[in-house]
């Protein structure tokens, strides 16, 4: 059902963007850049946090880490992970095939700007198979995205 729902989300957001479905597993970055070819940064995962009672997703690119001090600072308080069982039952998605796209209820979209490092990412579509290739500005303007700064890059985090 959740690759249905991004496939329908796309058909009547943007019928120009196909889905790209691998055939083998991308849910994880590392799978995702070697199945698509490209280098894990250029995979945009999608986080699902809580922060207080509000539930938010955040867009990154792949090799990026969640700063607890930015994170804290863009959101308003400290974001917590969520559980594999309330990511599924919040989204509509499995965990490793998480995406802004195609939710059962809209939730808070957030995009890291180290997305903007790159011309194009591959953010998953609603299953382990499938993604989407999109420009960051797109992928932001189809989900509502704000845009914010709250990931450490690892030249970054090396220092």
């Amino acid at each position: 059902m959740s690759e249905a729902s991004v496939r329908a989300f796309f058909a009547e957001h943007a019928p120009d963007v196909s889905l790209i479905d691998q055939g083998v597993s991308t849910a994880t970055v590392a799978e995702a850049a070697a199945a698509l070819g490209v280098e894990p940064a250029r995979i945009a995962k999608t986080l699902s946090l809580r922060v207080g009672e509000t539930v938010v997703l955040v867009c990154a690119r792949g090799d990026a880490r969640l700063s607890n001090g930015k994170a804290k600072a863009a959101l308003g308080a400290k974001p917590r992970m969520l559980g594999g069982h309330e990511v599924e039952e919040l989204t509509g998605h499995p965990v490793g095939g998480v995406c802004p796209f195609g939710l059962p209820t809209p939730l808070p979209v957030y995009c890291d700007v180290s997305l903007k490092d790159f011309a194009t990412v591959f953010p998953a579509a609603g299953s382990r198979t499938t993604s989407v290739e999109l420009t960051p500005d797109r992928l932001a303007a189809l989900t509502g995205a704000t845009w914010v700064d709250m990931c450490t890059l690892p030249d970054a985090i090396a220092e």
